[in-house]
């Protein structure tokens, strides 16, 4: 049972993995709507009540230049980037990826949403 538990877990992974790479940067765009007032992208990104994005994906978690994460961030950081996978399990519910986050935000419940936010944000390297 345990294997079969585990089996479907990389199975899942790798599906998500696989939606992530297959997003929609013009419909990530959009979504980032639900973003922007607390974060900015693009060029001349500045921090705002969170980081600058440019450069999030595959950047070391808690690297912003300039910006102040909370401790509960910093706290899970050491050896961590923000991957496609990663970015994913943590925009679906941030509280509960990292508890105690900073990140007021409830999260996208749509794979989608979050696939397509992702390569938009990727497309800012």
């Amino acid at each position: 049972m345990r294997r079969m538990l585990m089996i479907a877990g990389a199975a899942m992974l790798a599906l998500t993995a696989h939606a992530n790479a297959e997003g929609d940067a013009a419909k990530g765009e959009k979504v980032f709507k639900k973003c922007k007032a607390c974060h900015d992208v693009g060029e001349g990104a500045k921090n705002k009540v969170g980081p600058q994005l440019n450069g999030v994906v595959g950047r070391a978690w808690g690297t912003a230049e300039g910006f102040k994460y909370s401790p509960a961030l910093m706290g899970m950081a050491e050896g961590k980037t923000w991957t496609a996978e990663e970015l994913d399990a943590f925009l679906t519910k941030p509280k509960d990826y990292i508890p105690k986050t900073k990140m007021a935000f409830a999260g996208l419940k749509k794979d989608d949403d979050r696939a397509d936010v992702i390569a938009y944000l990727a497309q800012f390297q």
